[in-house]
């Protein structure tokens, strides 16, 4: 009776595990497209902040295949706890490379008054992304809970960080094309930047609660 009921439990976690490998190729794939577009059209309109934002997706990208290979290691106790550290440490250096980069592009840009173009397909892309990212996050906060899963866990507070990215982008973007406000736009990429390193930190050290309370 017992050996029946462990393969049912087998049974539930492994398609919790492949919901969790769709939500990860379905991040791989809409931040592959977010990115590019962010930053070609960053680049045109010298948008320091969509730049910034197209370089968060390719972080984004790299999280969800590390996370794929993570839920690949799933059902082996001992491949799964070393893919849960370093994924955690790859999802934090990453983040601490994109807070640098964004931070001094703003600084400069500040320094140097570098007026960016209006960029209304900027403003459609984060807005779309305000939209898909919250809905996306919870889908993935709740399959770390059900495997109990840090790096899982860590992945759906980097999709989560996406969307306050997303409205920062937006309000930076929307003023400069409204009202003309230049400085709007690195200005929203500085604020960007504490949040970004922040969250890298605490990946790097392993600093990742679980829902249930749990501190790894």
């Amino acid at each position: 009776m017992n050996q029946i009921a462990g393969r049912l439990l087998d049974s539930e976690r492994a398609g919790i595990v492949a919901r969790g490998q769709r939500l990860e190729l379905f991040t791989i794939v809409y931040n592959s497209l977010e990115g590019l577009i962010a930053v070609g059209f960053g680049a045109l309109a010298g948008s320091i902040a969509l730049v910034g934002f197209g370089f968060d997706s390719v972080i984004e990208v790299t999280s969800g295949a590390v996370l794929l290979w993570r839920l690949r290691a799933e059902m082996d106790e001992r491949r799964r706890e070393r893919a849960e550290a370093s994924s955690l440490r790859v999802v934090g250096v990453c983040f601490l490379v994109l807070a640098i980069y964004v931070g001094y592009e703003a600084v400069v840009s500040l320094w140097q008054r570098e007026l960016p173009e209006r960029s209304v397909p900027g403003i459609v892309l984060a807005a779309v992304s305000l939209v898909v990212m919250p809905l996306l996050a919870r889908a993935k906060r709740k399959v770390a809970r059900d495997i109990n899963s840090a790096a899982m866990t860590a992945d759906a507070k980097q999709t989560e960080l996406c969307t306050y990215l997303s409205a920062i982008l937006l309000g930076g973007l929307a003023l400069n094309a409204l009202v003309g406000w230049w400085w709007a736009d690195p200005v929203a990429a500085l604020l960007m930047t504490p949040i970004i390193f922040g969250e890298g930190y605490k990946a790097l050290r392993g600093e990742r609660c679980c829902e249930q309370g749990t501190c790894h």
